[in-house]
């Protein structure tokens, strides 16, 4: 299982950097980096491919707030500037962010994302760009030509990982992705209330990409006591955010998904809160039951245990949020289970 780190949508950039540099330097294999309504991504990606010499660095970068030209460009950027160490995240962001901040209708998402990954695959490709999708390409009645990328990227085919966790994009996932990437996992929820959308996925792949691979990520600790209890309350404060802030009442995506993993219950309970404005409350609403599925916190049999049934799940990369108290002794305290 390959172990990478996501690093905190707060933090500031400088500090942020010099994680992802301590993460290279401990044998990390995978750095990704986070775009909300704060900083943008992509600017953090050249700074680490800078100053980084073998990790591999990955952001999702929302479908709605760039062209899926610019954001193939970005990757493509990111990749020459780090001798051919990037990775592609694309997702759709929430509803709140995509028309809260960017002003921009969310609209036909499973549509936007397809055609980011096709249109993105096609530049890299340096094909003629012509497409006839949501953005069609060029402009119709416009004066624009269709172009092919007119630099040559370092790798014609960039590993793409597609962030959903809707039953639609968890489909479209499995058929196009190189990597399928929930946010909240759980074995049960990946042999159970996903096993359909990701088997009708798999149907319709082509074969010649291999494999689904799967990326799991959460609050990390290997250990007990005071350090457990640390990462346990920083976990609270993590899973609140998503579950209470990423979404309205009627409309968040990770909020549905705990909700179907048996935490309905909880997941109103923290929108609600959260929303309210208490988030210290919130994250006190966050059970020990809720919190043990979503994070990988106790001594190492517990730890182990927890990684061979995603393992067998098929999760094949664990990254360890930057949320983690010390994530570089939890990636430490990881490999050393994993060995």
């Amino acid at each position: 299982m390959k172990l990478a780190l996501t690093l905190n949508h707060m933090a500031n950039p400088a500090e942020a950097l010099a994680l992802a540099v301590a993460f290279d330097d401990a044998g990390g294999d995978e750095v990704w980096v986070p775009e909300t309504w704060g900083f943008d991504a992509p600017s953090l990606m050249g700074a680490i491919a800078a100053r980084t010499t073998r990790i591999d660095i990955g952001a999702v970068l929302p479908v709605y707030s760039r062209s899926p030209a610019l954001i193939a460009q970005t990757a493509a950027g990111v990749d020459a500037l780090s001798g051919g160490r990037a990775l592609l995240g694309i997702g759709t962001s929430g509803h709140q962010v995509v028309e809260g901040w960017h002003g921009v209708a969310f609209a036909r998402p499973l549509a936007e994302l397809r055609e980011a990954v096709s249109v993105c695959r096609a530049v890299w490709q340096r094909d003629l760009l012509e497409v006839d999708g949501p953005r069609p390409v060029p402009l119709p009645g416009g004066t624009g030509q269709a172009l092919r990328m007119i630099t040559r990227p370092v790798r014609p085919d960039i590993p793409i990982t597609l962030a959903a966790m809707a039953p639609g994009g968890v489909r479209l996932a499995a058929e196009v992705a190189d990597r399928w990437w929930p946010l909240f996992v759980t074995p049960e929820a990946i042999d159970g209330m996903w096993a359909v959308p990701l088997a009708e996925g798999t149907a319709l792949r082509d074969t010649s990409r291999g494999p689904l691979a799967v990326m799991a990520s959460a609050v990390c600790c290997v250990g007990q006591g005071d350090e457990a209890e640390a990462a346990r309350a920083a976990a609270r404060r993590e899973i609140a955010f998503y579950v209470g802030l990423m979404g309205s009442q009627a409309r968040n995506y990770y909020a549905a998904a705990v909700a179907a993993m048996g935490f309905s219950d909880e997941a109103a309970a923290i929108q609600g809160t959260a929303l309210g404005g208490d988030h210290r409350a919130a994250a006190a609403l966050v059970t020990d039951q809720m919190l043990d599925a979503l994070a990988i916190i106790g001594d190492a049999a517990h730890v182990r245990d927890r990684l061979a049934a995603l393992a067998d799940s098929g999760v094949t990369t664990l990254s360890i949020s930057a949320a983690t108290p010390d994530p570089l002794a939890a990636a430490e305290g990881i490999r050393g289970v994993l060995v």
